[in-house]
């Protein structure tokens, strides 16, 4: 990978996950990242929401938090429309909610900064 990162949550500095898990490409209108497996200390609420803005205005999810803070740091979608449909059972981040350790030359920065190479579903 040409940029590995590890994942923490914006208020505590708890571990979310890593780049190795990237799976989708990022889209830059929406502001998330989107990865296949998380820590044990992100953690889903069975319920479903309803999303009444942008970017998931009426899509059904269940919200992200982070164990340690209770931080909401993204959502895992369960209905979409055809443009987030491939969004659909992942580990979604908000970049503003996350920071990323850069493991190349450790140092921390905001994960709305870095773009990730590009990766596909397909790989």
């Amino acid at each position: 990978p040409e940029l590995c990162a590890v994942f923490h949550c914006r208020g505590c500095w708890t571990v979310l996950g890593d780049s190795l898990q990237l799976c989708a490409l990022e889209a830059p209108r929406l502001g998330f990242l989107a990865c296949f497996k998380v820590t044990s200390d992100v953690i889903w609420e069975d319920s479903l929401l309803i999303g009444l803005e942008e970017p998931l205005l009426g899509c059904a999810y269940n919200a992200l938090t982070c164990r340690s803070c209770g931080l909401c740091v993204g959502f895992i979608l369960h209905s979409a429309a055809s443009d987030m449909a491939y969004l659909r059972g992942l580990f979604c981040f908000f970049k503003d909610r996350i920071l990323c350790y850069l493991l190349e030359n450790q140092m921390v920065i905001e994960a709305s900064k870095v773009d990730f190479p590009a990766v596909t579903l397909k790989k």
